[in-house]
């Protein structure tokens, strides 16, 4: 049966109003590239216990890769079974869609037969399109299961949208939420327009994707004009593959934002808002940057692998690895930025997350 907005239950659609910490879920492989379900299960447990308000599969960090090998279904169905069977406090399950219309719309019929409540829509594959076009895949899509917009970066096969696709977008029923990922201020900014265009700024929430802004973009209010006057618009929380490692320190940095925002008026203390730039530094060097971003799913592998999570780096395309000088920078940001780490948690509970 299609889902819609209005069927999901009500303190899962709170917390994504309230705004919560998205990590993109990892493949777990093992040495022959299968998949290895005990640390696939392992991983979910982590995200759980880190205080993650949802997970995202199937998704890029998930390697899309899974469709040709048969495993999208199965992948996300271990994700529903293994966060369930390890707690019941609410959490927004967001399935991976992809491709032509016709594929999406199969892949939004699994997710919402698995209990997913949204979609994250990749138009990647219809990057030559008009976006009239876009638009009217989106609709379709939108007919099996609420959406959430993505802004691709270009780098990776993301189309530039204007803001008033964005506007198109808000104003479709089924549009629960936008994750902003172009990487790029302006192109941030033109999502904001076109949701504030829409009037949609209080049902479609934004969620931050930009590696490159993450702590800024939870910190700072946006503003777009509206009849003359400003209309202020702030990113509810983050769904981010950089959030699929040191988690439960994401979790602790959104709340220390919340919390500093809500006791001074809205304002960050310098300090706070300096741990953006450490955030980034980290994040070049786990999505391999350097190397425009050949190395970003291994890199997270190999911090989740230091961990003890993931017993190795394996991607399903065996031309997929760490880029050349990737695990310097690793080993550096290990070095100079440790303590946003969450290793001793990890340590603390990693037999019983593999057991």
């Amino acid at each position: 049966m299609p889902l819609n907005r209005s069927d999901l239950p009500t303190d899962v659609l709170a917390l994504l109003s309230q705004g919560t910490v998205i990590p993109a879920h990892p493949l777990a492989l093992d040495a022959s590239r299968q998949f290895d379900r005990r640390r696939q299960r392992a991983l979910t447990r982590y995200y759980v216990d880190a205080g993650a308000g949802g997970l995202a599969v199937g998704v890029h960090t998930t390697q899309f890769s899974i469709r040709e090998c048969g495993l999208y279904a199965t992948v996300l169905e271990a994700a529903m079974q293994d966060r369930l069977a390890w707690s019941d406090r609410p959490m927004a399950m967001i399935a991976g869609l992809c491709g032509p219309t016709a594929q999406a719309r199969g892949e939004a019929r699994t997710a919402a037969s698995l209990g997913y409540h949204a979609g994250l829509l990749s138009l990647a594959a219809l990057a030559g399109s008009s976006e009239g076009a876009l638009i009217a895949h989106c609709e379709a899509v939108s007919e099996e299961i609420p959406l959430i917009g993505f802004y691709l970066q270009t780098v990776v096969g993301g189309p530039v949208l204007s803001s008033d696709f964005w506007r198109r977008f808000a104003l479709i029923p089924n549009a629960l939420a936008i994750k902003v990922a172009p990487f790029n201020r302006y192109r941030t900014i033109d999502v904001v327009r076109g949701l504030v265009d829409a009037r949609a700024e209080e049902r479609v929430f934004l969620y931050t994707g930009n590696d490159d802004h993450i702590v800024l973009d939870l910190a700072l209010p946006f503003a777009a004009m509206r009849e003359g006057a400003p209309v202020q618009v702030r990113f509810r929380g983050g769904l981010l593959g950089h959030w699929s490692v040191w988690t439960s320190s994401a979790v602790k940095q959104l709340a220390a934002i919340k919390a500093e925002l809500a006791a001074n008026g809205g304002v960050l203390s310098p300090g706070l808002l300096a741990l953006d730039s450490r955030v980034t530094d980290c994040n070049a060097a786990f999505f391999d940057v350097a190397n425009n971003f050949h190395g970003c799913i291994a890199g997270c592998h190999e911090v989740l692998r230091r961990q003890g999570l993931l017993e190795g780096i394996w991607c399903l395309d065996p031309a997929e690895g760490l880029g050349p000088g990737q695990a310097e920078e690793i080993e550096r940001v290990y070095r100079q930025h440790g303590d946003l780490g969450d290793d001793a948690f990890v340590r603390g509970n990693l037999s019983r997350w593999l057991a």
